[in-house]
């Protein structure tokens, strides 16, 4: 990647951690990061989706940044969310972001209003031009809600020096080995979703940020080292267990639980602090989290406990 700025490997996308009343709590959020370092993880993503950007205040963005930086230590790169719906806004925070120290900026595509293509490669392309530090392309239309940009796309603002990066979020997986065909070796390709990390690494993604990475790391890092290592027995097995995170999702064992709740109360399962969402998310019934414990304690996938690959290559 340009610029010295080297980005691959297993970059969990962090929860920001709030208290019951719903205000940033900045310790909790740097033990929770300084935690995901201590376990390997090859760099930090705060201040995206899984961080609750869209309930946050800018000056909370650049705090969180901030925290993170100061968390990491020089050890991992941290990479801020600063893509808004404003231009303005989003050159604003991500020039905030890298004066305190951030790597690198995860744009995501201006969403709400419904731009056209001409438009989000505006957006892109201002924001690119103003950034201090690398652009990361959060490609993401479905949460968006606007025009995605297909690999043509990104190709052509990769040649542009406009963005050096993209965390791909779709349903498939076919827009990895595309992208990869319109960029060079310096442009990092990040799997951005949850549903088939074995096939975006396999079609050659650098790395994943995922927010399940909050409680799957372990077995993200195996995962990511045996498709290194070329090892399919092994990354079929990690990737196995990565899907039971899934299916607490997407099967509904719970009944109708967020994403972030799950994550949240299985690290406080586990002991460990999980913090709450910003309303309008809300956290586990009573009920759910006591199913929750039981489901985790008969999955042997689900108990935090694997080890394996810990110390994966880049």
């Amino acid at each position: 990647m340009s610029d010295g700025i080297s980005l691959s490997g297993v970059f969990p996308a962090s929860l920001t951690m709030f208290d019951e009343a719903g205000r940033l709590d900045l310790p909790a959020t740097r033990s929770h990061l300084e935690s995901l370092v201590g376990q390997g993880a090859h760099g930090l993503v705060v201040a995206g989706t899984s961080g609750e950007f869209v309930a946050m205040s800018p000056d909370e963005k650049v705090r969180l940044v901030a925290t993170a930086v100061a968390a990491a230590d020089g050890r991992v790169p941290v990479v801020a969310g600063t893509g808004t719906a404003s231009t303005a806004e989003s050159i604003e925070l991500t020039r905030a972001a890298a004066a305190e120290g951030a790597a690198a900026a995860l744009v995501i595509l201006p969403y709400y209003m419904r731009p056209h293509r001409e438009e989000v490669l505006a957006h892109v392309r201002a924001v690119g031009a103003a950034s201090p530090v690398p652009v990361l392309l959060y490609n993401n239309p479905a949460n968006s809600g606007t025009t995605e940009l297909d690999a043509v796309d990104v190709g052509m603002l990769y040649r542009e020096g406009v963005i050096h990066g993209v965390k791909s979020t779709f349903p498939t997986v076919h827009q990895v080995p595309e992208v990869i065909d319109e960029t060079g070796p310096d442009f990092a390709l990040f799997y951005g979703g949850f549903m088939a990390p074995l096939s975006g690494l396999a079609e050659g993604a650098h790395g994943w940020i995922s927010g399940v990475l909050n409680v799957a790391l372990p077995e993200a890092l195996a995962l990511y080292a045996a498709v290194r290592d070329a090892d399919l027995e092994s990354a079929r097995r990690w990737a196995a267990a990565i899907r039971q995170y899934r299916y607490l999702y997407t099967r509904h064992p719970l009944g109708a639980a967020g994403d972030l709740a799950l994550y949240r109360a299985m690290l406080e399962i586990r002991g460990e602090h999980g913090g709450h969402c910003r309303p309008p998310l809300l956290p586990l019934t009573p009920e759910q989290r006591t199913e929750l414990a039981r489901i985790m304690t008969e999955n042997p996938a689900l108990r935090g406990e694997a080890t394996a690959g810990a110390a994966a290559p880049r």
